[in-house]
């Protein structure tokens, strides 16, 4: 074991290599591979949104795991790596409340106004300002949850606590205790908030269409933690400015790091920078995890958290 090589995919990463190096593993990293490196890699460590190609992959002839340390695997073809006996796995739930926690913060900050006020407070105005104009309140609102998954019920917990009727949409139905919409257009003509909090794939690219954020409509908000791949980011931007959509809260985007200047004239927008699931709590359960599974990959035993597909 101590010959295989673990190759760290991206530099975001390079905490993870003490960790790694600890377990007694020898480790590598992408941006400064060597040849006698790649041909020694039987396992890459992986950021799960950033795509890892087939023509990139074919090019470790040893490689037999991709650990993501996060929980998203989107940028993986799990399909094609299973036909060609390479294990996917991921930090399967670990940080799921962080995530949720998060998303109720978002859709605080945006229906109650926080971030407006502190920015009014901040220029030396007060409540009279015309931007913080009473907003409703969230008890009795509707919330519909897009994934129904750990963060998706996660969400809904915490929004029930909030006095909030919920709801949620998925393609596959399952026992819950919230009611399933019957598509996700009926699940947004149904909410005051959209919480996107499903997996990504290529089955739901842009599933947040135009039509589906018009069915949100002028007074709603739709929160993504979800990939920003699910919402198609320019019906969004295009809608926000015409008062089609009232509000939106993101944390992630099509591109990461999203351009500021597209942002810069959008109007009603909270947004972070992709860190919803990243706390002193979940990350180390993420990379502990991650190190498990080529630990347990290179001594030839199953994985942890495989990739349920």
């Amino acid at each position: 074991m101590s010959e295989s090589v673990v190759m760290l995919s991206h530099e975001m990463l390079a905490g993870v290599r003490r960790p790694l190096e600890a377990a007694g593993l020898r480790v590598a990293e992408r941006w400064t591979l060597t040849e006698a490196e790649r041909q020694a890699t039987r396992a890459i460590v992986h950021a799960g949104e950033i795509p890892l190609t087939p023509d990139f992959l074919t090019s470790f002839p040893q490689l037999g795991l991709i650990a993501c340390v996060s929980v998203g695997y989107d940028g993986v073809d799990v399909p094609w790596c299973r036909a060609r006996g390479i294990e996917v796995t991921h930090a399967k739930g670990l940080n799921a409340d962080d995530v949720a926690d998060h998303a109720l913060g978002l859709m605080l900050a945006s229906w109650r106004k926080i971030v407006a006020g502190d920015a009014v407070v901040r220029e030396g105005g007060w409540r009279d300002d015309p931007r913080l104009r009473p907003p409703p309140g969230l008890k009795g609102r509707r919330l519909g949850v897009m994934g129904l998954g750990a963060i998706g019920e996660a969400v809904a917990v915490r929004a029930e606590a909030c006095g909030m009727q919920v709801a949620w949409w998925g393609p596959n139905p399952k026992p819950a205790r919230w009611p399933r919409a019957e598509s996700l257009l009926a699940l947004a003509q149904d909410s005051d908030v959209l919480v996107v909090a499903c997996r990504a794939d290529a089955s739901n690219r842009k599933a947040v269409s135009r039509e589906v954020i018009e069915a949100v409509g002028p007074k709603g908000l739709i929160v993504n933690v979800a990939r920003g791949s699910v919402i198609d980011e320019d019906a969004l931007i295009a809608a926000l400015k015409d008062g089609r959509l009232g509000r939106a809260a993101l944390d992630v985007f099509e591109e990461e790091p999203t351009p500021a200047a597209r942002w810069a004239d959008v109007p009603n927008t909270v947004l972070t920078p992709h860190t919803a699931g990243g706390t002193v709590d979940s990350i180390p359960r993420m990379v502990a995890q991650a190190v498990e599974n080529v630990r347990l990959f290179l001594s030839g035993q199953p994985v942890a958290s495989p990739v349920d597909a």
